[in-house]
């Protein structure tokens, strides 16, 4: 072993653009600043259950050539040992057999609480330093700096969403898709923004009021009907995945006939005590809903519904998030080496090109091991934008009379009748 000792990496969450960029870079770093360099298997899971097994030392040669792929070759992981003590003394016990003396944590606030455990816990022993990813964008890391992955994955959503934008203009359909993006809608937005998405919806525009499937059908309906009224008979909505936790089990509940929630999934927890909003088939609950709501105003719409997230999470990074995790990587072991890594762990940012590291005490809620979410900013002029660029009721639609007239003609309705069903979407009363 070096005289520095042993460098340990692991990744946790799910994953994300981005992640072999770290492993690489903290690796070549640490050995060039004389660490040996361990790699942990699927972030804590073996390791706190004492298994040995499932380490890799890593040399230059293993990392040289990874960080344009996709994935990790690390593996990763949700365990979340922070809730036993036997796999706290587990952990501890396994990093002082192997002689680690620094770590570096690549997850998301998840995995930085869990890190900062072993921060806290060694005292002193095992210097932390955690890099944040998510494809959700959703860490409050300093002024606008993006998460990493959240660009490659933009990147590839607003591929797809293209290509079923074009096939929807040719078959006459609607899509709906479902982005990942439990917390805030970035990403949904993103991918809606940039690909001329007909809508989105997103949690934050209801700015913490709460939601109901009723609403979030109208909203989509009285685009259809804007839509069928400019005599277009297309479209593709965006839906955050995060509404679903916004509308609650009760809300899903309320608005499906008695005992037909199982019908679209279970609702089930991980071990952080997140919904598994992948278990839930939004989407298709979705679309029935909208299918019979059409029909009963005189539409009939083919609607395609898709999840949009996993096919994101391990594309290989565009050039911004392979520069970008060669940055973190590399701070991470500077930080490591720094007087300051002997007082506290802390999450690794940059601000204007310099190592900008966060200590765990002042971004984690100690009650809930979470950081604070990055929500949207829905009161700037960049979501301002996106709505400007939405097909969507507006007032607009309701004070001219003929618009009205004509939005109303659609469903076979008077002026006053549509004015009555969906004023309440323009804030009218």
């Amino acid at each position: 072993m070096s005289n520095k000792g042993r460098l340990g990496i692991l990744v946790g969450g799910g994953p994300a653009p981005g992640l072999n960029g770290v492993i690489a870079a903290a690796t070549i770093e640490g050995i060039n600043q004389g660490y040996e360099v361990i790699g942990f298997r699927d972030g804590f899971k073996y390791i706190a259950q004492g298994d040995t097994t499932q380490i890799k030392p890593l040399a230059i040669r293993d990392v040289k050539d990874i960080h344009l792929k996709g994935g990790s070759i690390l593996g990763t992981a949700r365990t979340n040992p922070t809730k036993s003590e036997e796999q706290m003394k587990n952990i501890f016990t396994v990093f002082e057999k192997l002689g680690i003396t620094a770590l570096v944590s690549i997850g998301g606030d998840d995995t930085a609480f869990s890190a900062s455990y072993v921060a806290k816990y060694s005292k002193g022993k095992i210097k932390v330093a955690h890099v944040p990813k998510t494809i959700d964008n959703d860490l409050p890391l300093p002024g606008t700096a993006p998460t990493f992955g959240y660009e490659t994955a933009r990147h590839y959503g607003v591929q797809i969403v293209r290509n079923l934008i074009e096939d929807a203009r040719t078959t006459s359909r609607w899509y709906l898709i479902i982005s990942m993006g439990r917390a805030a809608g970035h990403l949904a937005l993103g991918i809606a923004k940039a690909s001329a998405a007909t809508l989105s919806i997103i949690s934050e525009e209801f700015r913490g009021r709460p939601v109901t499937v009723d609403e979030v059908c109208d909203i989509i309906i009285g685009s259809i009907i804007k839509r069928k009224a400019e005599g277009s008979q297309y479209g593709l909505v965006v839906l955050a995945e995060g509404l679903i936790e916004s509308l609650g089990e009760q809300g899903l509940v309320k608005a499906l006939p008695e005992g037909q929630l199982e019908r679209f999934g279970k609702v089930i927890r991980d071990d952080h005590g997140h919904l598994r909003l992948g278990e839930i088939e939004f989407g298709r609950l979705m679309k029935e809903l909208l299918t019979v709501r059409l029909e009963k105003l005189g539409i009939k719409m083919t609607f395609i519904d898709k999840d949009l997230g996993y096919e994101l999470r391990c594309a290989d990074p565009i050039p911004f998030d392979a520069e970008y995790t060669r940055d973190l990587g590399y701070a991470a072991v500077k930080f490591l080496r720094s007087p300051e890594a002997e007082k506290y762990g802390a999450i690794i940012s940059f601000v204007d090109g310099k190592m900008n590291p966060l200590p765990f005490d002042n971004m984690l809620d100690p009650k809930t091991g979470r950081m604070q979410n990055r929500k949207v900013n829905v009161d700037g002029e960049a979501f301002e934008c996106a709505q400007a660029y939405m097909i969507r009721l507006e007032r607009d639609d309701f004070e001219d009379a003929k618009q009205l007239a004509k939005l109303a003609a659609v469903i076979k309705m008077t002026p006053e009748e549509f004015r009555a069903r969906f004023g309440y979407l323009a804030g009218l009363k």
